[in-house]
């Protein structure tokens, strides 16, 4: 908290009529030209004095209401009521807001009129890009009774708030993968599978799987009655993000890592519903967020705001340190999803050495982030010798990245590869399959 006091507009324009005052007189009568001196003492003290008497800061009470998180999309509302411990309390205030570089307020500069001693001071607040960022102050100034002096004051707030995805569309596709036309919804999810637990018998309806009609149970009733099995609750799953410097790169408009965490929170809110625990672990050039499990739809919030605070980071990734750590975290036998990225075979070789030792223990989906760019240039039709170039460069690229999905696929890893747009309902189909295969 702080306070400045400096002139205004007026004040100098006061002081500075002093000035060719002094040397008009000083050229008509040379004797009178201690005038315009004793005019600028004089605007200098009715400028003390104007300021003297304004209203100080310490009589400002600031009450801020800011928003807990804002997601991407959505403006939120940054608001500061502003009460007056005096009866003196000037006509208006103006006001501006200092916040993290990924935010935008409008408007810049508020002028609010004060009103029975109070002041509502409002922003609209524009999410520009996911991560935290924060409200470090706000400054608060008005003018003396005369208007000759502005009185400042910097209420400090120093208030993180994390910029989230959008979490209606989370929902929405939850739900919509959840429906009853979906081609891999809870429906089939309940089907019976290999660790899945016996739930109740049920009319035998068509449409469903002839596997599960119960014979016996049928000739008992003289009806076709089947099984109906509910997979085993209370599986571990931990969603890795690679933070490092690939993951920033933007693919089909967004980075690597924004796509990644609306994935995450996505398969994240569905495990919850069905009874799993779910963690988050991020890192780059050494681990950056370790949350543990947490269990019940009412923990989703808890790694919403965990998952805004991943940011990007320029370093590379460490993944002998990373997910060394992470292997170290887990007591038991878990799905562990890996998000990254890699350039060549030689890049991920580490990589693929510390997959290979998370799959001696641990169920492991690694998601890839197709290059629809690159593909594109590989498939475009040459028109000039440079097209030739970009052609075989991208070419080569995708060979290198087909390489090492083999290599992982062949080590035993569950491989989630769709185009962007689909990457989280893929994974999260791919994520239920697993659970209803008793791959855990």
């Amino acid at each position: 908290m702080g306070m400045t006091l400096y002139p205004t507009a007026r004040a100098v324009f006061l002081m500075a009529v002093g000035v060719p005052l002094a040397l008009i007189l000083g050229v008509i009568a040379p004797g009178l030209w201690l005038i315009g001196v004793a005019w600028l003492f004089f605007a200098a003290g009715i400028i003390a004095l104007d300021a003297t008497i304004a209203v100080t800061p310490s009589a400002v009470l600031v009450s801020p209401r800011l928003p807990e998180y804002i997601p991407m999309g959505a403006i939120a509302n940054a608001r500061f009521d502003l009460q007056f411990k005096r009866s003196a309390a000037p006509a208006n205030v103006e006001a501006t807001l200092d916040t993290g570089a990924n935010l935008r307020r409008v408007p810049d500069r508020c002028r609010i009129a004060v009103a029975a001693n109070m002041a509502p001071v409002e922003f609209a607040i524009t999410p520009l890009r996911r991560g935290e960022s924060r409200f470090e102050r706000i400054w608060i100034r008005w003018r003396s009774p005369l208007g000759l002096a502005w009185r400042q004051h910097v209420e400090t707030l120093d208030r993180a708030v994390p910029v989230i995805p959008n979490m209606q569309s989370v929902k929405d596709e939850a739900l919509r993968l959840f429906s009853r036309d979906s081609s891999f919804g809870l429906h089939l999810f309940l089907n019976s599978g290999e660790s899945s637990d016996f739930h109740a018998l049920r009319d035998f309806q068509p449409g469903m799987d002839r596997r599960r009609i119960d014979w016996k149970q049928s000739a008992r009733h003289g009806a076709l009655r089947a099984k109906e099995f509910h997979a085993e609750e209370n599986q571990h799953i931990v969603l890795a993000l690679d933070t490092g410097r690939l993951m920033s790169d933007p693919l089909d408009g967004q980075p690597r890592l924004d796509r990644a965490v609306q994935a995450t929170l996505l398969t994240a809110y569905v495990a919850l519903k069905l009874g799993d625990r779910v963690g988050l672990f991020a890192f780059d050039e050494k681990p950056r967020l370790a949350s543990g499990t947490v269990t019940g739809a009412a923990a989703f919030p808890i790694l919403q705001r965990l998952a805004a605070k991943i940011d990007y980071s320029p370093g590379e990734t460490n993944f002998t340190l990373g997910l060394t750590q992470l292997a170290s975290d887990l007591e038991r036998r878990s799905i562990i999803v890996i998000f990254t990225d890699f350039v060549d075979t030689t890049s991920a070789e580490l990589m693929l050495e510390n997959v290979g030792r998370l799959l001696q223990r641990h169920l492991v989906l690694f998601v890839v982030f197709r290059d629809q760019e690159l593909e594109t240039l590989r498939n475009a039709e040459p028109r000039s010798p440079e097209d030739v170039s970009r052609a075989v460069v991208a070419d080569t690229l995708l060979h290198e990245r087909d390489i090492v999905i083999e290599r992982l696929r062949r080590m035993g890893t569950e491989i989630v590869d769709a185009p962007v747009d689909r990457l989280g309902p893929q994974l999260l189909s791919t994520y239920l399959m697993t659970k209803r295969r008793g791959r855990l």
